[in-house]
Parts: C-alpha cells; sequence; structure tokens
C-alpha cells in the first residue's frame, strides 16, 4: 500500500492498493470484505450515499471502494480486457490484505466481479443491474462501431448511455453522477475492445465459462435490477446459475444503489 492520497474521515484510508487507488476502511474480521466497482466512466465516488447508510447500521465491516484503471484517481493500463482488469483488480485486493471479498459490481464491473468470482477466492457477487447474456450489447456496439471510434463518439455514447434512467434518481444523485460520469473515447474503446474487434461470439463464450464456473463453485450471487427483469432473461440467468437471488426494485433505473442506498446497503450488511 502506497502513501495516503487523503483521509475521507477519521477511519478511511485513500491510498494506491497494488495498481488501483481506492479507499479502504472496517476492522471487522469474522466476515468477508466488500469490494466496491464502480461503471464504466465513472469513479468510486458514486458509492457515497450507500457507504453513509452502510458506516451507520455496519460501523465495522471492512470495506475496499476501488477505482478501475484509467478511472478516478487509478492510472491507464496496458490493457483494459476485461480479464486483465479482473487481474488488476485481484491485484488491489491482496495489496489491501484481504481475502475472498464480496464483489459488488455495477454495470461492466458486475462482469468483472462475476469474472473475478470465477478465477480466484470469493465470497460471492453482488451484481448491480448488469444482464449476464451479453450478445445484445456486444451486437449493439459492434453496430455503431465507427461512430464510436469517430468524430461522432460523444453523441454515440450519450445515445448508448440514454437508456440509463437517471432522471428517476432524487436531484442530489443525479448531481453527485454528473460529478463523477467522464467519458473518454481512448478509455470506453479500451473497455469495449473485445467487443469490437474479437470474435463475434466471444463475449458470450466468456460469459458462458465463468457462469459455468461459479455454478460449479455454488459461488453466491446476487443480482439487483432497477426494473422487473424480462421473464425469458430471469428464467434463463436462474436455469444456468441456479443458486442466483434476484431482486427487482423497479423505477430506479441503471442505479438501484443511488435510487435506494438505504436499502442497498442493508442488503450488503445482511451478507455475512
Amino acid at each position: 500500500m502506497t502513501t495516503a492520497h487523503h483521509v475521507m474521515d477519521i477511519d478511511t484510508v485513500s491510498a494506491g492498493f497494488g495498481p488501483l487507488v481506492g479507499d479502504y476502511r472496517g476492522s471487522d474480521l469474522t466476515r468477508a470484505p466488500l469490494v466496491l466497482l464502480h461503471g464504466l466512466t465513472m469513479d468510486r465516488r458514486v458509492w457515497t450515499p450507500v457507504l453513509e447508510h452502510l458506516w451507520t447500521i455496519d460501523p465495522s465491516r471492512r470495506v475496499l471502494a476501488l477505482d478501475l484503471p484509467a478511472h478516478g484517481q487509478s492510472p491507464a493500463a496496458g490493457s483494459y480486457h476485461l480479464e486483465d482488469v479482473a487481474d488488476s483488480i485481484h491485484h488491489a485486493v491482496m495489496a489491501a490484505g484481504l481475502t475472498e471479498p464480496l464483489l459488488v459490481g455495477h454495470s461492466i464491473s458486475a462482469v468483472l466481479a462475476t469474472l473475478y468470482a470465477a478465477r480466484f477466492p470469493a465470497r460471492g457477487v453482488v451484481n448491480v443491474d448488469q444482464p449476464l447474456d451479453v450478445a445484445p450489447f456486444a451486437a449493439a456496439v459492434r453496430g455503431v462501431a465507427d461512430q464510436l471510434r469517430g468524430p461522432g463518439f460523444d453523441a454515440t455514447f450519450a445515445r448508448i448511455t440514454a437508456g440509463w434512467g437517471t432522471d428517476l434518481l432524487s436531484l442530489p444523485a443525479r448531481h453527485l453522477l454528473a460529478g463523477t460520469v467522464r467519458p473518454q473515447q481512448e478509455v470506453v474503446l479500451g473497455y469495449w475492445d473485445e467487443l469490437l474487434t474479437g470474435p463475434a461470439d466471444g463475449p458470450t463464450t466468456l460469459m458462458s465459462a465463468t457462469i459455468a464456473a461459479l455454478r460449479t463453485n455454488r459461488t453466491s450471487y446476487d443480482l439487483v435490477s432497477g426494473s422487473e427483469l424480462d421473464p425469458a432473461y430471469r428464467a434463463w440467468l436462474c436455469d444456468l446459475l441456479p443458486q442466483a437471488r434476484v431482486v427487482e426494485w423497479p423505477g430506479n433505473g441503471h442505479f438501484p444503489f443511488l435510487g435506494r442506498p438505504r436499502e442497498f446497503a442493508a442488503l450488503l450488511a445482511a451478507v455475512s
């Protein structure tokens, strides 16, 4: 662990953990530590409302909130392929002295958390509003590849993220997102490189193998959705991952943890 950059409060240390920068707090060694991973183009500050409630109801829980490579205070990396980023997260977890964490990932980080749990010891995964059937999204991204690579990046990325449902959130939550979301063309293209340049069935093949590993290991898996799940998708998920538990909080769009931060904190506190 490197020298701390700043201290959020008397108990939280902000520092470098291996290749990543994050905030660490907590002392309870009897339960799995939480590792919080934000979505693409955001940073670790998006978890602030959840943590404010968590410190009230579960003040001693160990929590490591990380900035992904090239996000927030974390430096750029040589590769943003998902397995490489998962390796970086694991290095950060080890640098923090944590073992078998509960990975909490929003959006693309739910995929990263899922990959992590299939490759490294983990208590489980909390997937925040990210489908594991990645084929539809991969096809959509490929369909606008030229626009993403060109001067139309900003407009194209805005269209892709228009369905986030930020208008459903409170004004403070929207202000928080406005201060953390920073779309950078080079970074987005790096994280989506496998979707844009790899085999068309590559993402599906990777997720199928990952889900199979979690099913074999019986790793706990919670999905928190900000809308009602499509029944066909829910059946698909529960068939492939029988241990999956689904929580639906309709009306919160892509950010159920910001729409209901108190309830989300309680959900995390309930995991031993």
